[in-house]
């Protein structure tokens, strides 16, 4: 969206974003009104002077080809057959004496694809809504869930039993769908511009209204004819007091160190039925204003040729700002594990209707759109609820470790040599063994019970042969005979500490 990339304009909208945040969260519907009012004159500010622009080169355009890139170069989406239509057909309804009863009279619904437009702006430009499992959908989802996390195959016959025990781990959940109304303030100015700045306007309006909404729903909601919030208790043994969860009890947090964030990631590998599960596309949403003051400072390291690094933590964590996450706080899980859903086309959603509740400017009318969302996390393990109002920037230390003393274990772990068995069985406290074989080799392998320990293999074959040392693991030929002797000399760590272990081999 250009006017999201306007850094002239980009201070004004972060102040009125944080105002519909606030609004949201404290379900303020006249503050909501008067901050989205305020958004969408800013808004049509900035298109008024874009369609000026357009229509100083459209002038002198030569063809209707170069009129639809002077459009596209302004950031006009162009429109299809079915949106130029339904925006005309809209446009008309506004523009009448009695706009309530046009809109009612108007048995259209806003084509689908303006909607997957708006979506597809929030998945890019709202990270949370592109981290968590969010899709666009049609009408009322239902859905299996997987509730244990992993499910093990079992090894044995087949029966019903072992069906059971997987279909167990599997439940079907209904996710049916809540009204999500934005009000969209127009001037009667916008009607004159045509189909294409008014979808745009449109558009822009209602993508920022539907992200606040969503993410408020996503993070904070309680479930009352809401979305299920990540920082609520979910599961059989909820208590819900008038469909509202319970939400969770915030869990301090002073430093994201390595053993901070592994206990963390701990309890979100253990899932709600003590299954293990796998921890990946981790999310950490933070307050923008907390993620300057306190999560920035507490991730942002200096690397050896002076400069910084920002966003370090000892494992890969998207962190996401959202106006949404109270002040203090921060929510810490594995995205995927938050299922929403946004439909269109559905019944009466996506359509526009008039409102005669609220009182605006002479050239203004506010008007409303429906749709239809919905939310919740998986499981209550899935998402922790972190307290970090005390948060600190990490701390340099320098920490001195003794060694430890060198190992004296010279035993070994396994002795074998291929084509026969050692006489007695192998025993690290055992140093000499016989063993018989009808092979004209065998390979020597000594494996040491310390890594650290150095191991000499050597071979004396036949009466009149010297002992010769040989690779570890290597073969060694025979002499028919009792007269083919293999030592194992084992030196410990220590360097003093020795064992030597032989084995007579004959050939027969």
């Amino acid at each position: 969206m250009s006017l999201m990339n306007n850094n002239d304009r980009q201070a004004e909208v972060t102040a009125i974003r944080q105002k519909i945040a606030d609004a949201v969260k404290a379900n303020d519907a006249a503050a909501f009104s008067s901050a989205l009012t305020e958004y969408g004159q800013l808004i049509e500010t900035s298109i008024l002077a874009e369609a000026e622009k357009s229509a100083d080169a459209k002038i002198q355009a030569a063809t209707q080809h170069i009129d639809s890139e002077v459009l596209r170069s302004r950031g006009v989406r162009q429109l299809t057959s079915a949106e130029t239509g339904y925006w005309q057909k809209v446009t008309e309804a506004m523009k009448s004496t009695n706009p309530k009863q046009a809109l009612e009279d108007l048995d259209v619904v806003m084509p689908e694809t303006v909607i997957d437009s708006v979506f597809e702006d929030l998945r890019a430009n709202h990270p949370l809504l592109n981290a968590v499992n969010f899709r666009a959908v049609s009408g009322h989802v239902r859905m299996m869930m997987n509730t244990d996390g992993v499910n093990k195959a079992q090894w044995g016959e087949l029966c019903d039993e072992i069906v059971k025990e997987i279909m167990s781990g599997f439940k079907e959940v209904d996710s049916g769908l809540f009204k999500l109304s934005a009000f969209i303030p127009i001037c009667n100015s916008m009607l004159d511009l045509g189909p294409q700045w008014l979808d745009r306007y449109i558009r822009e309006i209602l993508y920022e209204a539907l992200a606040n909404g969503l993410e408020d729903g996503i993070i904070n909601g309680d479930g009352d004819k809401q979305p299920i919030g990540m920082i609520r208790q979910v599961g059989d043994d909820v208590t819900v007091t008038g469909g509202k969860y319970p939400a969770k009890a915030a869990m301090e947090v002073t430093d994201f160190s390595p053993e901070t964030m592994g206990n963390l990631m701990s309890l979100l590998a253990a899932g709600p039925n003590g299954k293990y599960r796998t921890v990946s596309g981790l999310i950490l949403l933070v307050n923008p204003q907390d993620y300057f003051r306190k999560v920035m400072p507490a991730t942002t390291i200096m690397a050896p040729d002076g400069t910084y690094r920002n966003n370090i933590l000892p494992y890969p964590v998207q962190i996401i700002q959202s106006f949404a996450v109270s002040l203090g706080e921060a929510i810490f899980g594995i995205g995927r594990r938050y299922f929403g859903s946004i439909a269109s086309g559905y019944n009466r959603s996506g359509r526009i209707e008039y409102s005669d509740s609220y009182r605006f400017l002479e050239d203004q009318r506010v008007y409303r759109i429906k749709l239809l969302a919905n939310g919740f996390p998986l499981d209550s393990t899935s998402f922790l609820r972190l307290d970090i109002s005390g948060l600190q920037p990490p701390v340099l230390r320098t920490q001195t470790v003794t060694p430890p003393a060198a190992s004296k274990n010279a035993n070994l772990a396994s002795l074998s040599v291929t084509g026969g068995k050692l006489s007695p069985a192998f025993a690290a406290a055992t140093d000499t063994y016989t063993m018989t074989t009808t092979k004209a080799s065998g390979v020597v392998l000594a494996v040491p019970a310390d890594s650290a320990a150095d191991v000499v293999v050597k071979a004396k074959i036949g009466a009149e042969g010297e002992a010769v040392e040989i690779v570890n693991g290597s073969a060694v030929t025979w002499e028919t005979g009792a007269n083919n002797v293999i030592t194992v000399d084992v030196t410990a760590e220590d360097g003093s500490t020795k064992e030597t272990y032989t084995i007579t081999v004959t050939k027969s």
